[in-house]
């Protein structure tokens, strides 16, 4: 199957982050660092590795720290090449982006992922396009968005990343309602936004990585509101179902850690600096004398 290459990626940073007060009162919950890099540099490094050359930030008033994030340091560089530090360097230049490769578009009002996916309809364009939810960070040798693109050179139409979750945990996802498996792949025949744990067609849920065609924009023009009153991403996956075009869920190889959340960012920050070889000693040692006092406390 010919499919058209997909190199624009669409990145839904409007939030508030609320949830990270009160921190996020002055910096975008984007920008807070999960080891030594902030969250959105992980989306941008799995957008890379998956071919995508074309960034899309939809954002709100007081995100300018993310457009400050990628632009160029000379000051810092001075500073660094002064000092010998190369190593340091090299890091901080990984960083930056050429000019004219992130465009920004704001999203005055929060009305919901599927509007904010749609406040980039113009950049977009006719084109397929990928979106990427920084909050879900995933941890695999092949990046995640990598391995969706090697699928859907094979499936065409739309690609959603997808993985079982606790039945009792589906009224927090969009979740797929399956027609054929295909070993990672599944057809899928209907989607629901967040159902009831008895209502929910299975347990495979969305997760926030998606290949999508420009079909979709279309839908989401229609503006109409879905579950919590707001204009979702998930209904406008589903259309395309009903219109013919295919919908796959891919059951992507990696751990999702879900950055949104307290909990899920601790487990991240764990996970990801036991996997450091520059780190891994000290932090495991600390975390196993913390876990036996605890033992022993009890």
């Amino acid at each position: 199957m010919t499919t058209r290459k997909v190199t624009k990626a669409v990145f839904p940073v409007a939030g508030l982050g609320t949830r990270f007060l009160p921190a996020t009162k002055s910096i975008p919950k984007e920008i807070m660092t999960l080891v030594d890099r902030p969250l959105i540099q992980y989306a941008i490094d799995e957008a890379r590795a998956a071919g995508i050359t074309e960034f899309i930030f939809v954002t709100s008033r007081g995100k300018s720290a993310l457009e400050d994030y990628f632009d160029d340091a000379p000051e810092l560089e001075s500073s660094l090449e002064a000092a010998g530090k190369t190593a340091l360097l090299e890091t901080l230049r990984s960083t930056y982006m050429p000019s004219g490769a992130i465009a920004y578009v704001r999203q005055n009002r929060a009305q919901g992922l599927g509007h904010a996916v749609w406040c980039a309809r113009q950049l977009v364009g006719h084109e397929p396009f990928a979106v990427i939810l920084t909050d879900d960070v995933i941890a695999a040798e092949k990046p995640c968005l990598q391995q969706m693109m090697e699928a859907y050179a094979e499936t065409g139409g739309n690609v959603v990343a997808a993985m079982e979750v606790a039945p009792e945990k589906t009224s927090s996802y969009g979740v797929l309602d399956i027609s054929e498996e295909h070993g990672a792949l599944v057809r899928v025949r209907g989607m629901v936004e967040k159902p009831r744990r008895e209502d929910a067609p299975s347990n495979l849920a969305v997760i926030g990585r998606y290949i999508l065609t420009p079909y979709v924009m279309e839908t989401l023009n229609q503006a109409k509101k879905g579950a919590g009153g707001e204009i979702q991403l998930t209904d406008a996956i589903a259309a395309e179902i009903d219109s013919g075009r295919p919908v796959h869920g891919f059951r992507f190889r990696g751990q999702r850690f879900d950055c949104g959340s307290k909990a899920g960012f601790l487990q991240a920050t764990v996970a990801y600096g036991l996997a450091r070889e520059d780190l891994n000693k000290d932090f495991r040692q600390y975390l196993e004398e913390t876990l036996s006092l605890r033992a022993a406390a009890q």
